[in-house]
């Protein structure tokens, strides 16, 4: 009899002759030493088994630290390295848009489009360096939005360069899928799109204050550029303070409120005018300058000197309540060759606009996406979120561009467009929502004979977003 130790337990080893079936056979028990080499034996079996074991589970870890994962979910789909030092992610959103126009002139048409198809690629390298690529599919053209490398030295500091939205509008400064209406309001128009350049950006006090400045080639209002005009550059810059960032989630309310501003020089020309056409909330060109398309462009209205631009800006969420208020102006030069004299005038373009939503299903609000306390699911009877908007809004055209040598067309461009709008947003989850939105807007001017008619518009989306 022994005791063999196996793999951490113990085995009884009992050698007896029992069975009388066994009798015809050789009974003799095996002498000491042969027993002693059979259990000697056994138990080599038995290390060796226990070595492969820890050579596999050894394996295992090492594989552990270099095997990718995968994940996919509500936020989109991602590639990350074992080390997290590496990611790769796939986002994106399309919105199927209908137009309807209660009037029946043109160019007003009632139409359904896609108003947005975006993919979005994003990258982080060695942990610190990420980048984002996004394009624009919708329309009859390729557009690329966004192009841009940043380099997060730590919270306080990041760099970024590349074509992305300069830190002006508060509006602008939210996705496309976040706002609470179909379509931006008034003080957009006056605040730069898209441009290229590089930013310093950082967020201090754990997001108490948040900062960006930065230097652009510099685009007209509402624009999105990818050439440059001179070699005159923009300044672009924001400071923004939100109290209660440091309590997060815990915080009753979320407050924001801020300032931003540019600042340039824009030297265009008859042929490259480097100046913005604005448009009403149905997406209807309102006022536009002066042009000619006659040799050699006598008339024509251009950008000609300092651009500078201010908006004071902020929103408060409290509970299901949310409000969001900003106010721009947008100074330029503008000249205008007549024959043998050119005149030149500073023009200075303002616009603000008031933003209220509750959530009747009791979410709470945020400055960005929410996520609805049960998503739709008809089977558990449950149905998302449900949202009312209400804005209203001016923007006010500097008068002096319809007298003198009249830069703007009477004619043809209003002088004051006042809008109110209204909507319903139903939240089926956090990727898929569905807008109603009917807009009011009058007009001060813009005919031969008095005020363009009022714009009725009724908008409606489909929003898909990942």
């Amino acid at each position: 009899m022994r005791l063999v130790r196996l793999n951490g337990a113990f085995l009884l080893l009992t050698v007896a002759v029992t069975a009388p079936a066994l009798a015809q056979q050789d009974t003799t028990p095996p002498s000491p030493a042969a027993l002693e080499q059979r259990l000697e034996e056994l138990d080599q079996r038995i290390r060796v088994l226990d070595r492969k074991r820890e050579l596999a589970a050894d394996s295992a870890a090492a594989a552990a630290k270099t095997r990718a994962s995968v994940t996919a979910g509500s936020g989109g789909f991602s590639f990350t390295s074992a080390d997290k030092n590496f990611q790769i992610r796939f986002k994106g959103y399309v919105q199927f848009d209908g137009r309807f126009f209660h009037d029946d002139q043109a160019p007003l048409v009632d139409n359904f489009l896609i108003r947005r198809a975006r993919p979005v690629f994003e990258a982080t390298l060695y942990k610190y360096i990420d980048f984002r690529v996004m394009p624009d599919f919708a329309g009859t053209a390729f557009t690329l939005f966004d192009a841009f490398g940043e380099v997060k030295v730590r919270p306080e500091l990041n760099l970024r360069a590349g074509k992305f939205k300069p830190p002006v509008g508060l509006e602008r400064l939210q996705s496309a899928t976040d706002y609470r209406f179909i379509e931006r309001g008034l003080p957009t128009n006056l605040a730069p799109n898209r441009d290229i350049g590089a930013q310093v950006a950082g967020d201090l006090g754990l997001g108490v204050l948040s900062y960006a400045v930065g230097i652009f080639n510099g685009v007209p209002d509402l624009g999105n550029g990818d050439a440059e005009l001179s070699d005159r550059k923009d300044v672009a810059g924001r400071i923004f303070f939100v109290p209660f960032a440091k309590q997060g989630a815990q915080a009753a309310w979320e407050i924001g409120i801020g300032i931003a501003g540019s600042t340039g020089r824009e030297e265009g020309l008859p042929a490259t005018p480097g100046l913005a056409g604005y448009r009403s909330p149905g997406q209807v060109t309102v006022f536009k300058y002066r042009s000619s398309s006659t040799t050699p462009l006598t008339g024509t209205v251009y950008a000609n000197g300092p651009r500078r631009r201010i908006a004071p800006q902020g929103y408060i969420n409290y509970g299901p309540l949310s409000l969001l208020g900003e106010y721009t102006i947008s100074r330029q030069v503008v000249s205008r060759d007549t024959g043998a004299t050119r005149t030149s005038i500073t023009l200075e373009h303002e616009a603000w606009q008031a933003v209220g939503s509750f959530y009747l299903t009791g979410e709470r609000a945020s400055f960005k996406s929410i996520t609805p306390k049960k998503n739709f699911d008809p089977a558990n009877h449950t149905w998302g979120a449900l949202e009312v908007v209400a804005r209203y809004g001016q923007l006010d055209f500097d008068d002096a561009a319809f007298t003198g040598n009249r830069y703007a067309d009477s004619a043809a461009s209003v002088t004051k467009e006042k809008s109110l709008g209204l909507g319903l947003t139903w939240h089926l989850d956090k990727n898929i929502k569905i807008s109603f939105n009917y807009d009011k807007t009058s007009f001060d001017g813009g005919t031969a004979t008095g005020d363009r008619r009022d714009e009725k518009f009724i908008s409606t989306r489909f929003q898909t977003a990942f």
